[in-house]
């Protein structure tokens, strides 16, 4: 599976991103979905999750309701739409999928918050 992220940028606080991972291969529909993000010397950290049946969500708590996951099985896709977006949430966002002990990542892509 290869995952290609779009959508980072630069945007002001308060502002909104969607972030898209697109995936190879018509077996998407059987990976669990995650979008993580890594700042420059920190480790990778969760930001959410979406199931493979049922698209059942995870957040991780700083999100707070402001970030919502969510799939698009017909055209292979995840989603992060990012609302009220804060300084903090500067990261470089990575797309992964997982099944079993198969576990792909994305290049990334960066979001900036700033004034």
């Amino acid at each position: 599976v290869q995952l290609v992220e779009s959508g980072g940028g630069l945007v002001q606080p308060g502002g909104s991103l969607r972030l898209s991972c697109a995936a190879s291969g018509s077996t998407f529909c059987s990976y669990v979905m995650r979008w993580y993000r890594q700042a420059p010397g920190k480790e990778r950290e969760l930001v959410a999750r979406i199931s493979n049946v049922g698209g059942l969500t995870k957040y991780a708590d700083y999100v707070n309701g402001r970030f919502a996951i969510y799939r698009d099985n017909a055209k292979y896709t995840v989603y992060l739409q990012m609302n009220s977006l804060k300084p903090e949430d500067k990261d470089v966002y990575y797309c992964n999928a997982q099944r079993g002990w198969s576990d792909y990542w994305g290049q990334g892509t960066q979001v900036t918050v700033s004034s």
